[in-house]
């Protein structure tokens, strides 16, 4: 399969960790399943964010099964040439994708009209804003919807290959490929793109000492009482000093905790769900789905649902 990986000037050179799980799936399979071309509008020298330059050949009219669009830490201008490769690689290739920012230019390219598409969290809006006929969920690491890829972040993008490969070659190969790449249990494509942890981030040290304890002993009661000894408080103490600095109440933040833990464990694992909801502090799944509905506005059922053949890795 020709894989054809596209650079725009000042792209971020972490997307050749992306495009290298090709690379690692070519080993592992002792044959060439991937042939990767670096390309470019005009060829040539590309520099990078950081100023590297990368050479790269011109577009052309060789047939490509992916084409993957890696852009820099901005918002991308989208060069008529580069929207009209990409408008006849959706008629012609087999997909076409985007890492992070990138996904402005498929949006530019018309090829966002009508699906479900992700981007980094911080831009969710900005992107929804600028294409309002496209679903924007910044809670994805990748959405794969049709031939159109998107992933979340530019680490994200190793996830968005890989679950490429899962598509192309099963899961055992992509577990093997994820394996050799260290990485840990494999992200799925459902996975939230950033912690409940960084969402209550806090200055206080006794109010950050309670929080990783509660993650660390989700499947305790974790009590305001419990809480406050964690952080050498009375329990009034604690709950002031607490929504003060969470801008949120302990027992909220213990569900978001249990919630976040309990969706990965949905998404990487084949758990009972009655497991998972003991696991996570729950209880009982039916307090389970009361939380998820709550925060996620969908069941736990529905999560591993989506994740699919992803939640084996």
């Amino acid at each position: 399969m020709r894989i054809g990986l596209i650079l725009n000037p000042g792209f971020q050179s972490v997307c050749f960790g992306a495009v290298a799980a090709f690379d690692v799936a070519n080993k592992q399979a002792g044959e060439r399943l991937y042939d990767v071309r670096v390309l470019s509008e005009e060829g040539g020298l590309v520099a990078s964010s950081l100023g590297m330059q990368v050479m790269t050949n011109g577009f052309d009219d060789a047939p490509y099964d992916t084409l993957i669009v890696a852009v820099g830490l901005e918002i991308p201008t989208s060069s008529p040439g580069l929207v009209r490769l990409l408008r006849a690689a959706a008629r012609d290739a087999r997909r076409v994708a985007a890492i992070c920012l990138g996904s402005f230019v498929l949006g530019d390219a018309g090829l966002l009209n009508g699906r479900r598409a992700t981007t980094h969290w911080r831009y969710a809006q900005a992107l929804q804003d600028r294409f309002p006929s496209c679903h924007v969920d910044m809670d994805k690491l990748f959405i794969s919807d049709g031939p159109i890829w998107t992933s979340a972040g530019m680490t994200a993008g190793t996830d968005l290959v890989v679950g490429m490969i899962e598509r192309d070659h099963g899961s055992d190969v992509a577990r093997s490929v994820a394996k050799g790449m260290v990485m840990y249990h494999r992200r799925s494509g459902g996975q939230s793109q950033h912690s409940t942890l960084l969402d209550l981030s806090v200055n206080e040290d006794r109010i950050q000492r309670v929080l990783d304890y509660a993650r660390q002993n989700l499947s305790e009661t974790l009590v305001i009482d419990d809480l406050a000894e964690v952080a050498c408080l009375s329990p009034r103490q604690f709950t002031r000093l607490f929504r003060s600095e969470t801008g949120t109440t302990p027992a909220k933040a213990v569900e978001a905790l249990r919630v976040e833990a309990a969706k990965l464990m949905l998404e990487q694992s084949r758990l009972p769900i009655e497991v998972i909801a003991r696991e996570a502090g729950f209880a009982n799944r039916e307090r389970m789905r009361l939380a998820f509905g709550r925060v996620h506005g969908e069941v736990p059922r529905a999560i591993r649902n989506e994740a699919g053949p992803l939640a084996t890795l």
